[in-house]
């Protein structure tokens, strides 16, 4: 817990040692990149999914609470959602090794979130730009954003339905003379690269691929990125593993290296390389994965366009299920204690296609496939291939509410293994939906 309250004083200390300068200084106001290729709304984001980009003005709208509290002469933001849903499914306990909506035929707070940032000035290239980041969560979906180390007990140590999870802890500081501008970031912030995120305002649909599901989310260390021209970007940077404090006994140091490249023509962009490489060691009932992966965004025109992503993963000695969840059982997920050892290697594969279809500036249409091999049952607690197919509508109420209705099947394809609801059934239909209020 001091570790926690000693890292957001610190970030405040910079909101209001740069809030005084960034009120001051005038600043540009035109992009160093290339235009946002995508329309937001109706899409959660206007530009290819990736790293933050160097040279754009990443400063949030003032959302309802913000403006309620007459705090609008500032850079600095404090805003945040509430997202709600349920579904109906064909399993009756568990939805596992679904993500997110695992709690069958039940309606259920996924997240409410809230946001404090301020966002350092990275289009002026003058002088040295400070600011921040803090997100925290409440709701169902705190099993999946969880570290080792962060109030890890609630789920490691009592599996709870419900959790609270600091995701989010970093400063930032902008450095305009390195390269074209870096953008330093430092703490806890969200594992690159993914076309999904863990936030429900970011992604394009309710549910998540199951690829998604069984990957790094966040990493705690330090990492720069680099803007080299208007096409590409370079990201370096060291943590302690994937979902997991560098003070816990389970850490254990990573290097990353990552690239992005944008065409010419805005039409295509790339985003990838080593997610995290280090000994790859499963250590104290802990994940070490180790990932390379790749994004790929193309837009066909102002109508159609798709996304693509592609990762390997694997480590050394680990258990059947990973990261264990020590007690007790829920019917939702009743898969805790350790699983066997599975000696040397374990490898999963994962590939996932978005494809979008705007209907209108207030509305699109979502078409996800998706696959998984987890060959040794390392991610998901059984060894076998998956594959999921989901389609899902997306509609904006107003300015602030959208629901997402999708349809979704599912499917394990070894013989004789049955993952879905508490290892009972072979595939699994799921009828969801959800409601996203900002504030």
């Amino acid at each position: 817990m001091k570790k926690i309250v000693f890292l957001v004083a610190a970030f405040a200390a910079i909101t209001f040692r740069v809030k005084a300068q960034n009120s001051t200084v005038k600043t540009d106001t035109v992009a160093r990149s290339l235009p946002s290729p995508l329309d937001s709304p109706p899409f959660p984001s206007s530009d290819w999914d990736g790293m933050p980009l160097v040279g754009v003005d990443a400063t949030a709208p003032i959302y309802p609470l913000q403006k309620a509290l007459g705090a609008t002469n500032t850079r600095f933001r404090f805003y945040g959602w509430a997202d709600g849903g349920g579904n109906i499914s064909s399993s009756k306990h568990s939805n596992a090794p679904m993500s997110y909506g695992i709690i069958p035929n039940q309606v259920v707070l996924d997240q409410l979130g809230i946001k404090m940032e301020l966002q350092p000035n990275t289009v002026q290239t003058d002088h040295v730009s400070a600011g921040f980041l803090f997100t925290n969560i409440f709701g169902t979906n705190y099993r999946y954003t969880t570290a080792k180390g962060y109030f890890s007990d609630q789920l490691l140590q009592h599996n709870n339905k419900y959790g609270w999870d600091p995701a989010e802890i970093y400063g930032l500081v902008y450095f305009p003379k390195i390269a074209d501008g870096m953008l330093l970031k430092f703490g806890r912030f969200i594992s690159p690269a993914d076309i999904e995120a863990q936030w429900a305002p970011d992604n394009y649909l309710y549910t998540h691929s199951l690829m998604f599901s069984v990957d790094p989310y966040t990493f705690t260390g330090a990492q720069a990125t680099f803007k080299i021209g208007s096409y590409w970007q370079l990201e370096v940077g060291v943590h302690a593993g994937n979902d997991v404090a560098p003070w816990s006994n389970s850490a254990s140091v990573n290097g990353l290296l990552m690239a992005r490249w944008v065409s010419h023509d805005n039409n295509d962009s790339f985003y990838g390389g080593i997610n995290s490489l280090g000994a790859g060691k499963y250590k104290n009932n802990h994940d070490d994965l180790q990932m390379i992966v790749g994004t790929w965004g193309h837009r066909f025109n102002s109508t159609f366009h798709m996304m693509t992503e592609a990762y390997y993963m694997w480590q050394k000695d680990a258990l059947v299920g990973g990261t264990v969840v020590d007690r007790p059982p829920r019917p939702f997920f009743t898969g805790v204690g350790p699983g066997s050892m599975i000696p040397g290697l374990s490898q999963a594969v994962g590939a996932v296609n978005y494809f979008q279809v705007k209907l209108s500036n207030n509305n699109y249409l979502s078409i996800r496939n998706d696959f998984l091999s987890d060959p040794q049952g390392n991610r998901t607690g059984y060894a076998t291939t998956y594959s999921s197919h989901t389609i899902g509508f997306v509609q904006y109420l107003n300015k602030y509410m959208r629901i997402r209705p999708e349809i979704r099947y599912e499917r394990a394809y070894a013989d004789g293994i049955t993952p879905y609801d508490n290892g009972a059934k072979k595939d699994q239909y799921t009828a969801s939906m959800d409601l996203i209020v900002r504030f």
